[in-house]
C-alpha cells in the first residue's frame, strides 16, 4: 500500500463523459447474482481500461521523476521499450501454451524490466507507474449500488482484468476492502491470477462452475461492463444475463467491426450504475 501523501499526490477528481446511450432493455429473470468489471464500470479510468495506456501519450515528467526517485538511470522511454517488449515477450509465450489471451503479473514483468528483486520496493513502484499512467476514480453512486445490493441480499462478484493493486482502489476510495463492500470471496476474479484475460472465457466459465456450487443458474445472473467484445460476449457465452455500462464515453467500447459484436447486445444498457436497481428489485 502506498503512503496516504503518496496518493494525495495522483489522486484527483475525474469526472465521466456522457454518451448517447439511455437507459433501456427489460430483464426477464430474477437476478440473484451481479458480478462487475472494474475499470471503466466501476471505475472511471482515465485512459479508458487497464492495459490501454500503452496507447497514451505519457506525462514524462512525472515518470522521469518516480524513475529518479527510485535510483532507476533510464529515460522514460527506455524503461517504457523495455515494459512493453517485456510483456509482450511474455505473451507470446503463454500464446504458445494455449492461452488465448494471456495476462502477465506486472509485478514480475517490472522485476524483470528494472532488474530489481525486491518485491515490496518493485510493487511501491508499480502502483506509483500505474497511477500517472492511468488515473482512476470511482463511478457516481458506486458505494451506493454496492449498499443497495447488499441490502438486498444480491450475491456481488467481480471478473475483471487486473493486477495485484486493483483491489488497493476500494481501499484508497471508499476505505473497504472488496469483501467488505459486499464482494463474495469466492466470486473475485481477477486476470493477474489466472493468466487468462478478457475477452477468453476462462474466468466467466470459473465463475459459472463456483455459481452452481452455490445453487445459483447462469440465468439468474447479470454481468455489467463497458465493453462489448471484453465483457458483453464471454458473459453471454458463459450463459450471463449481459448489462452495457455507457456511462462514461472515454470507456465505452461498441467493438461494431469486430465479427464476435456483429449481432450482439446487451440485455439491458445502464448509464449510471444505481440503474442496476431498477431490474433486480
Amino acid at each position: 500500500m502506498l503512503k496516504n501523501n503518496l496518493l494525495s499526490k495522483y489522486i484527483k477528481p475525474i469526472f465521466p463523459r456522457p454518451s448517447s446511450f439511455h437507459q433501456s432493455g427489460k430483464l426477464e429473470d430474477k437476478i440473484r447474482c451481479i458480478l462487475f468489471d472494474i475499470y471503466g464500470t466501476l471505475f472511471i479510468s482515465d485512459s479508458g481500461d487497464i492495459g490501454i495506456a500503452k496507447r497514451q501519450s505519457y506525462k514524462s515528467e512525472r515518470l522521469e521523476k518516480l524513475l529518479n526517485k527510485c535510483g532507476i538511470q533510464q529515460t522514460p522511454s527506455e524503461i517504457l521499450n523495455r515494459f512493453f517488449a517485456t510483456i509482450d515477450n511474455a505473451h507470446q509465450t503463454l500464446k504458445e501454451k494455449g492461452v488465448d489471451f494471456p495476462e502477465v503479473e506486472i509485478d514480475r514483468i517490472w522485476m524483470r524490466v528494472l532488474e530489481i528483486d525486491d518485491l515490496d520496493i518493485v510493487r511501491a513502484f508499480a502502483m506509483e507507474f500505474e497511477l500517472i499512467v492511468n488515473p482512476v476514480y470511482p463511478m457516481p453512486n458506486l458505494e451506493k449500488t454496492l449498499s443497495a445490493c447488499k441490502d438486498l441480499d444480491v450475491l456481488l462478484g467481480i471478473i475483471s482484468n487486473a493486477q495485484f493493486y486493483t483491489p488497493y482502489l476500494f481501499k484508497w476510495f471508499l476505505d473497504s476492502s472488496p469483501e467488505d463492500l459486499g464482494f463474495h470471496p469466492d466470486l473475485i476474479f481477477y486476470s493477474y491470477k489466472f493468466g487468462y484475460a478478457k475477452p477468453s472465457i476462462f474466468m466467466f466459465n470459473v465463475a459459472a462452475e463456483e455459481l452452481e456450487k452455490m445453487g445459483i443458474s447462469t440465468h439468474s445472473v447479470l454481468y455489467i461492463g463497458n465493453d462489448m467484445l471484453n465483457d458483453i460476449y464471454p458473459a453471454k457465452k458463459a450463459g450471463f444475463r449481459t448489462a452495457l455500462f455507457a456511462g462514461d464515453a472515454r470507456s465505452l467500447r461498441l467493438r461494431e467491426n469486430d465479427p464476435k459484436c456483429k449481432d450482439l447486445s446487451a440485455d439491458i444498457i445502464v448509464t449510471d450504475l444505481i440503474q442496476i436497481l431498477d431490474h433486480i428489485q
